[in-house]
């Protein structure tokens, strides 16, 4: 099998490709320190396993499972970490095993054949249920993953039962419900219509339209979102304590 190792720790990642080696099982194809360098180098290398660390800079190993599982062909996940507290978010994430350092050669075996019994039924991880507040949102494009940073999204808006995530530069379509998005980015978002949620980071202000409706005017774009009777309220609340 081949393997992506992933730790921010350049030591960490030498011994596990050590113990790879030494345990016959696979062969390393390739490194990376943080969670969305390993999503580059899933699309470029393929591997069958990531060894994946929990907490790394920029974006941890729970968030790089979710976005992995969106693949259509996703690489099993082992975590490896030094800390116990997210074995149950790593389970949800259908890990195939959770690792605790200094990963022992014995467990690492163990691991790596369970994934080669689960690559060889063809068994798909699926996306984790509880993982915590992302910082990306994703999606599969001609076979390829695109991330946008949450901080980066002006607004989500859902249309025809999909939601997009717009940005100054890009729209992206997502498959998240616009309820799950609201419920997971409660603090940085609110919702302003049935079918909207704005970044009040993005917000420049409150405006009216030729019609004398309520409208959010956004930093960077002429676009503007129509505020409904029923939240606007809450939406200066929000605005007003950002």
């Amino acid at each position: 099998m081949r393997v992506l190792i992933v730790d921010d720790e350049p030591l960490a990642r030498r011994r596990l490709a050590a113990l790879v080696e030494e345990s016959g099982l696979a062969e390393v194809v390739g490194e990376a320190p943080n969670g969305l360098d390993a999503l580059t180098a899933v699309t470029g290398l393929a591997p069958d396993v990531v060894l994946l660390d929990v907490r790394m800079p920029g974006m941890d190993g729970l968030e790089a499972a979710r976005h992995l599982a969106k693949l259509d062909a996703p690489p099993a996940v082992i975590f490896t970490t030094a800390y116990d507290e997210h074995a149950l978010a790593a389970f949800e994430a259908r890990a195939v095993d959770y690792l605790l350092k200094p990963v022992r050669l014995e467990r690492l075996a163990a691991a790596l054949e369970r994934a080669a019994v689960l690559r060889a039924g063809r068994a798909a991880l699926t996306p984790a249920l509880a993982s915590g507040r992302r910082r990306h949102v994703s999606a599969l494009v001609g076979g390829a993953l695109r991330l946008l940073p949450v901080a980066d999204v002006l607004y989500f808006q859902a249309d025809h039962g999909y939601v997009s995530a717009v940005a100054v530069d890009q729209r992206l379509l997502i498959e998240d419900p616009l309820r799950a998005l609201e419920d997971e980015f409660a603090d940085e978002f609110v919702r302003v219509h049935r079918n909207a949620l704005v970044n009040l980071a993005a917000v420049q202000g409150l405006e009216r339209d030729d019609e004398g409706n309520s409208v959010i005017a956004f930093h960077g774009i002429a676009t503007r979102l129509v505020v409904s009777r029923r939240l606007l309220g809450t939406v200066r609340r929000r605005l007003r304590g950002r």
